[in-house]
């Protein structure tokens, strides 16, 4: 215990409240233990700062990355997909015989003779579907080619070509998209005609959704 000062005895005598000497020692004390805490603070500056900055890094980078996670669902489910088209129609599709480079670039004459030869088929494949070509009241092998021109002529033609990868993805699906087409809707439609309909609409709609066609109008 400190003893009172020579202020504090003088001021008692004008006024009998006792003086806390205790707490005022008290605040001394607790100020100069804040006081050693700010020195011990501002010394060690440096590296607290370091482990701060290091902390509000690791926060960030956590932010970063929930962020970047991707949905669960969709995208997954597009991958896998993708890999299970692109090994089926690399297996079972017509490919190149041989590993050179495909000499069906853009803007060479054999690129156009593959695109002019695809959609020609497509178009007589039509043409047999609707009975319009070597007409018959029965069912022929003539209508029935018409029926699969486009599995058959059309999506080989055109991923003999040199294309882009979103065409050739677009080609993939196609090229098992459209059997199913054809083995499905003659269990409740009985028409080459609608066959080859619905495979003209299922080509433009996977178009338009790989290659972006409703993205650019819009």
């Amino acid at each position: 215990m400190h003893s009172p000062t020579p202020i504090y005895s003088a001021i008692s005598k004008f006024y009998p409240v006792p003086i806390p000497t205790a707490t005022i020692t008290s605040h001394r004390s607790s100020a100069l233990s804040r006081r050693r805490i700010r020195t011990v603070v501002r010394s060690d500056a440096t590296d607290t700062s370091a482990i701060e900055e290091s902390v509000e890094e690791k926060e960030e980078q956590g932010d970063v990355a929930s962020a970047k996670k991707p949905s669960v669902v969709s995208p997954t489910v597009d991958k896998e997909l993708k890999k299970v088209v692109q090994k089926t129609a690399a297996t079972f599709a017509p490919r190149a015989s041989t590993a050179t480079k495909n000499p069906a670039v853009p803007g060479s004459t054999l690129y156009t003779v593959f695109e002019v030869q695809g959609y020609a088929s497509m178009l007589l494949g039509g043409a047999l579907s609707f009975n319009l070509i070597f007409p018959s009241n029965e069912p022929d092998i003539w209508r029935l080619m018409g029926m699969w021109s486009i599995w058959m002529f059309t999506i080989p033609s055109l991923r003999a070509r040199d294309c882009s990868n979103k065409e050739k993805e677009a080609l993939n699906y196609l090229f098992i998209l459209i059997p199913l087409i054809n083995v499905l809707i003659p269990f409740f439609i009985k028409s080459f005609a609608v066959v080859w309909s619905a495979d003209t609409v299922a080509f433009l709609a996977m178009y338009a959704w790989k290659l972006g066609w409703l993205q650019r109008t819009e």
